[in-house]
């Protein structure tokens, strides 16, 4: 008999349990299961209408980063002169040894980068200030941008350590 109780116990407050998750005001056992069921079920299609939303987002994603990759940055060097620092600004596709050419190129000016802001997000992108080894050496605006300008335009060559 006691058994009995608690199982009639149990499942009352089961069914309470349900009634209040699933915001039922039905009194009978058999309506609270109905309105458990449906419930259950718009929660289904609550889910996967989120999953849905969430692989458009994630396809949407996909698009846009791809159509960054292949975005066509134009090239763009310019530099000016200011006193004996030449500033220098680089805009232009993504490589490989952009940098290192860019630098190589400084190195056979005589220049030297005492600061350089340096991105490659979705395109290389470089500003530097640069000044000469030598004061003296008469380097122009023109000459510089032309030099760099050949140096992002070079092919990557493979780096292969040397045989020492």
């Amino acid at each position: 008999m006691v058994s009995r109780l608690q199982r009639r116990r149990a499942l009352h407050r089961k069914l309470h349990i349900l009634r209040t998750l699933t915001n039922s005001e039905s009194v009978k056992k058999s309506s609270i299961i109905m309105d458990s069921l449906l419930y259950v079920c718009k929660l289904k299609l609550k889910l996967e209408a989120i999953k849905r939303e969430y692989s458009n987002l994630m396809a949407i994603k996909k698009a846009y980063l791809d159509l960054m990759k292949h975005n066509h940055v134009p090239k763009e060097v310019k530099v000016e002169k200011i006193g004996e620092n030449f500033i220098v600004r680089v805009r232009c596709n993504k490589g490989e040894n952009r940098l290192v050419s860019i630098l190589e190129a400084f190195e056979e000016m005589g220049l030297i980068v005492r600061q350089a802001t340096v991105s490659c997000n979705y395109y290389f992108a470089m500003d530097a200030i640069a000044v000469p080894q030598n004061p003296q050496q008469a380097l122009e605006a023109r000459d510089v941008a032309q030099v760099i300008l050949k140096a992002t335009e070079k092919q990557a060559v493979e780096w292969q350590p040397s045989k020492a």
